[in-house]
């Protein structure tokens, strides 16, 4: 009776959030959501018609400040990173990929640190989960894979056929360094079976500093284990600053409205979204019928006066982690304002963003941006030059590979 009444309430509670946040939607200003497929589709059309060699010719003669210096950023990022890594041939990496619907962030963040391992000049290949992964490593002949600690993503290895290829393969493996603070089982028993099917290294998009503080990660070393950090950030494959004919939008947010986020947009967001006129889009919001691929986000942004960001309770809790779009808005050269999310004073500067401690300090701050261009421009060009210099994902895919190196070397 009580598991009864229990699962009554969650249910409850879902549908009531879920009128909530309908109402929240409905109030906001109807150009937002008349305007989204226009300028979607206007975005679309860039990406279409992109050819690679002319944008970046525009890139460089622009007479905007921001463009031109994301392009020579950009430049300089692919020159010092390309086939980096490339005599490392006895690393070849395999990536478990979730599929886009289930996870689309976590299907961003493995497609980026797959593509950026190969700019980098090491051998990498994808695998969506479920497909049979024989076939895979008969080919490829993968030395590292790399998947989740979650049974969706666990379920669907074959795990005597791994046992079979490690016989006479090379083959170390890496899941996800998951506490059970994040709604996984306990630990204890998932580093148990760990140990028995042979799991060699663990990894985290959270922050280093995190993981080596929060107790909950303790039992990762009492295994033996150490965790590998790979924190979010741009791909400068995907993102920089285009050329723009007009900064006609107040603001874009591209971003999911999934429940653990939505009481922080209850607070934050309704003085901007029912004021001004910006650029709603992501999953779980009700009033698009599609949603921007990953290529134009750069073109949407192109048109923003400014980037909103918001974080998730865990991040302004502890120092966690920043959110991908924290980096991308930074390697855009988009104005952001951000909120007070923990780790941010440590990875950029506080003359890069604009930061609000609160939802009245956000508000007066985005039109404090809209009226104050010089000083947006200003601090995006610092964000840019940061987020290129230390936080892409290239920075992100060679301290995997170093850790990687170090872990054959010592086994």
């Amino acid at each position: 009776m009580r598991k009864l009444l229990k699962k009554i309430v969650i249910k409850f509670s879902a549908v009531y959030k879920n009128i909530l946040f309908r109402y929240f939607e409905n109030r906001m200003q109807k150009k937002i959501w008349k305007g989204h497929d226009e300028v979607l589709s206007w975005a679309d059309d860039n990406v279409l018609s992109e050819n690679m060699q002319k944008l970046e010719g525009d890139c460089l003669n622009s007479d905007d400040p921001i463009v031109k210096k994301g392009f020579n950023l950009r430049q300089k990022s692919l020159k010092n990173f390309r086939n980096k890594y490339k005599k490392e041939i006895g690393i070849r990496i395999l990536i478990h990929l979730p599929s886009k619907s289930i996870s689309p962030g976590g299907y961003s963040t493995f497609n980026n640190l797959s593509d950026s391992l190969s700019f980098l000049g090491i051998s990498t290949k994808t695998i969506k989960v479920g497909k049979n992964i024989s076939d895979v490593f008969i080919k490829f002949k993968p030395t590292i894979f790399i998947s989740s600690d979650n049974k969706l993503y666990l379920d669907k290895i074959d795990w005597k056929y791994i046992k079979e290829y490690r016989k006479d393969n090379n083959l170390k493996i890496g899941l996800t360094a998951s506490i059970e603070a994040y709604g996984n089982t306990p630990l204890q028993g998932r580093l148990e079976w760990a140990k028995k099917h042979g799991i060699d290294f663990y990894y985290s998009f959270r922050a280093k500093e995190y993981l080596n503080s929060r107790v909950d990660y303790n039992l990762f070393f009492k295994y033996g284990y150490r965790i590998h950090s790979i924190e979010f950030g741009a791909n400068p494959l995907l993102y920089f600053p285009v050329p723009s004919m007009k900064k006609d939008i107040d603001f874009v947010f591209l971003a999911s409205s999934n429940l653990d986020k939505q009481k922080r947009y209850f607070e934050w967001l309704p003085s901007i979204v029912n004021n001004y006129v910006g650029f709603i889009d992501g999953p779980g919001w009700s009033k698009t019928s599609q949603w921007a691929s990953q290529p134009t986000h750069k073109y949407l942004y192109s048109r923003a006066k400014v980037g909103l960001n918001l974080h998730i309770d865990d991040s302004i809790d502890w120092a966690s982690e920043l959110n991908e779009r924290t980096y991308i808005l930074a390697a855009c050269g988009v104005p952001q304002l951000i909120d007070n999310a923990k780790l941010l004073d440590g990875r950029f500067s506080k003359q890069a963003i604009f930061k609000a401690k609160n939802p009245h300090v956000y508000a007066n701050m985005f039109e404090y941006m809209l009226n104050n261009k010089d000083e947006c421009q200003k601090r995006a060009i610092k964000a840019m030059e940061e987020v290129f210099d230390k936080h892409t994902t290239f920075h992100r895919a060679e301290g995997f590979i170093l850790e990687l190196i170090r872990l054959k070397e010592e086994q």
